[in-house]
């Protein structure tokens, strides 16, 4: 597999390079053509401007700030203000990709004072937004914030949706940055729902992928996965190529995080691809990189190696520093691993040096974090410690949990390693209260809610816009009765025939009252089958439910072993007159207990004790139950092998935890419920045998006086590491 990557590797780094020369962007060709039969004009500056910033998306700074410059002299040449300013902040954002923070702000803040000469409230909103955008690259997030904000506030003023969204965008990004995920992830939900209402397809794909690496932090692959490829294919019907590779980088690195490397290097290589068709640099060095990674993580350094000094070699090429920067301190890395210090502290010192100049404080951070490790290793304990307080204090000062994690977790293997106990315990409480602190129990039931909110906003405007349409439909109706009624007023003789189409229609309307009744009874019962009573209640009385959280309840999956190989050898009407009989009689036992049925999924059955209405004996019923549901299908299981029948086996899995409840859909209502509880839950009945109660360390704390238990140990399961596990035998 090694020896193929590296030929795959060797082969795009000759073949992209002779695409690079050539790139395949029918938007800049389009521009050049136009520009050549435009007037010394205000239209010529903005395609001027336009060409600037479509060239610089390739990588090709260097043209792009010519561009930038030429719109900059006509603007000035022909005293077009606003096109000045505009210019202005393109060229500053060439600079700051190039890591120039210096010359990015001064071009930002010339376009700031020219903005607010002419009173262009959308130019000063921009020149705000840039200049956040430097001080959040120099990681200087409380300046950032206050600049974002800044900018906000402008375009809520002037009502610039497209506008709010992306400082809500950048707002984001920061608390990304901070490692406060659920304030992250509320932003970026804000900067969808905006990009959503006016149809910015582009926007939207972008949103998602924002969105899909904040749960790849949280570490939530699936829902990761789902985000990113949400934006992969919008970018794919948009034809927005460069977001097409920014999703493949993406999507390979949440594989690389599951271990899926195949996977992970099939999107790498699409990114590749695509990257040099279009002559997209970033995108290549990017791939490079994580092709790079692949390599590391398969402990094939010389591979590594080859990648990440290919990515130097274009991000070089182009200036980006930062991105220069981050290969230096890969190759770094990758001579630490192999014990040649001297290298890798050559490239360390080299990215700290680019970091240094840009004045990009968390690159300075990880720089100092690179050189204490390495100072450790080397036994240079007083180097270690100054570089590692270091980073730690700007970590702090920027207020960068990742980095303060990561500086007390180096610190505690330096103090192990001089016998300073004391500090080297101290250190590492400190760096699990911060790793906990970035993912934990209560970011993850954050998270839950406000994706949650954002999809009942979601609904409840789509329905709002179904309910306008009604409403105007029935005001129609009503002028039209109006004019009907009006036209009767004419002669007697229309209005007794107009009495007698009244009664007719009154005992109409009378027959269909009584069919309506009825039929809104059997709704309510409906309702009632498909909701708990109190969610149906809210429902009828507000017309929408607001979902709950729930700090203790009780959640049982159960589904039957071999499944698919069982619903291979019966006939399908079989097998759901099986099922139905099995699940009406888990319904039974439920509603015995007062346990909430959550829902069925193929053979998979899923039910909660504790919500909507609390009580403190969750854990035993959902316990019991799950005793006699595993009895019943035990006694199922003999009546069907008496018969010569093929019977099913079930397996039961159950946890206690918080979880987040609330109604999904607006047409076909259900009643769901979220949180890793629920899959704690899953992974009990996945770890289950056949014929068993599978329950978690935490269940049996609440129900082991009631039960006969027996310790499995700690299991492995799926995503969540080793859980103590125990199988209830019978009540006690």
């Amino acid at each position: 597999m090694k020896i193929s990557i590296s030929k795959i590797t060797l082969f795009y780094f000759l073949l992209l390079y002779s695409f690079t020369a050539y790139p395949q962007n029918n938007t800049i060709d389009s521009l050049k053509k136009a520009l050549q039969t435009l007037k010394e004009d205000s239209n010529k500056v903005n395609t001027l401007n336009s060409l600037s910033r479509e060239i610089k998306n390739t990588g090709d700074y260097d043209k792009a700030k010519q561009y930038g410059t030429d719109a900059l002299s006509l603007s000035q040449k022909i005293k077009f203000k606003k096109g000045e300013a505009t210019s202005y902040n393109n060229i500053g954002i060439i600079y700051e990709e190039q890591g120039n923070y210096p010359e990015a702000l001064k071009n930002h803040y010339t376009a700031l004072k020219i903005t607010e000469e002419i009173t262009d409230k959308k130019g000063i909103a921009a020149s705000y937004n840039g200049i956040g955008n430097i001080y959040n690259d120099q990681g200087n997030y409380s300046e950032a914030l206050k600049n974002y904000f800044a900018s906000l506030n402008i375009r809520k003023e002037i009502e610039d949706k497209k506008g709010i969204a992306a400082s809500y965008n950048n707002i984001g990004l920061i608390y990304e940055d901070q490692g406060n995920y659920p304030e992250a992830l509320k932003n970026h939900f804000a900067a969808l729902k905006l990009k959503e209402e006016i149809g910015d397809k582009q926007a939207i794909a972008a949103s998602y992928n924002n969105i899909g690496l904040i749960y790849k932090h949280q570490g939530n692959s699936p829902e990761a996965l789902k985000n990113l490829l949400a934006s992969l294919k919008i970018e794919e019907e948009i034809g927005h190529k460069s977001g097409i590779v920014d999703s493949y980088n993406n999507i390979g690195n949440i594989y690389i995080t599951l271990g899926n490397y195949s996977e992970a290097l099939k999107n790498h290589f699409a990114a590749l691809k695509i990257s040099g068709e279009i002559g997209y640099k970033n995108g290549i060095a990017e791939s490079f990189n994580n092709i790079g990674v692949i390599n590391e993580k398969q402990y094939n350094y010389s591979e590594a190696l080859k990648n990440y000094f290919a990515c130097l070699k274009i991000y070089k090429e182009i200036g980006y520093k930062h991105g220069t920067a981050g290969s230096y301190a890969g190759i770094g890395n990758i001579y630490e691993k192999q014990d040649n210090y001297l290298e890798a502290l050559k490239n360390y010192f080299a990215a700290l040096k680019i970091e240094e100049e840009s004045g990009d404080k968390l690159g300075i951070a990880d720089c100092y974090i690179n050189l204490g490790s390495i100072n450790t290793k080397l036994n240079k304990y007083p180097g270690a410690k100054k570089y590692l307080d270091d980073a730690l204090s700007l970590s702090k000062q920027i207020g960068s949990k990742e980095e303060i994690k990561d500086s007390y977790s180096d610190l505690a293997t330096l103090d192990s390693t001089t016998g300073n106990w004391k500090n080297a315990y101290l250190h590492h409480k400190l760096f699990i209260l911060y790793r906990d602190s970035l993912v934990n129990e209560e970011n993850t039931k954050k998270t839950v809610q406000i994706q949650m909110q954002y999809e009942f906003d979601k609904k409840e405007t789509v329905a709002k816009t179904t309910q306008d349409k009604k409403d105007a439909i029935a005001q129609k109706e009503l002028q039209k009765q109006k004019l009907v009624r009006n036209g009767f007023v004419g002669g007697f003789a229309v209005v007794m025939l107009f009495a007698g189409v009244f009664f007719r229609q009154r005992n109409k309307i009378s027959k269909e009252k009584k069919i309506s009744e009825a039929e809104k009874e059997r709704s309510e019962e409906l309702l009632l089958n498909i909701l708990p009573a109190e969610v149906a209640t809210e429902l009828k009385q507000t017309g929408q439910c607001q979902p709950k959280t729930f700090s203790m309840v009780t959640v049982m999956f159960a589904d039957f072993k071999d499944f698919t190989n069982i619903s291979e050898k019966v006939s399908a009407e079989l097998l759901v007159s099986e099922i139905n009989y099995c699940f009406s009689a888990f319904d039974n036992i439920l509603q015995k207990h007062k346990i909430e049925k959550i829902k069925t999924v193929g053979d998979a059955y899923m039910c909660a004790s504790g919500l909507p209405t609390l009580n403190y004996t969750h854990a035993f019923d959902v316990v019991t139950a799950a005793l006699e549901i595993k009895n019943f299908i035990l006694t199922r299981k003999k009546e069907k092998e008496g018969k010569g029948e093929i019977s099913f086996e079930m397996r039961i899995g159950i946890h206690t935890g918080p979880v987040v409840a609330g109604i999904v859909g607006i047409k076909k209502f259900s009643y769901d419920i979220w949180g890793d509880t629920v899959n704690l839950a899953a992974r009990m009945e996945q770890s289950c045998d056949a014929g068993n109660v599978n329950i978690s360390g935490i269940t049996y704390e609440l129900v082991k006086d009631k039960f006969n238990c027996t310790h499995r140990g700690k299991i492995q399961a799926k995503n969540k590491g080793e859980i103590d596990m125990y199988f209830v035998e019978n009540i006690s």
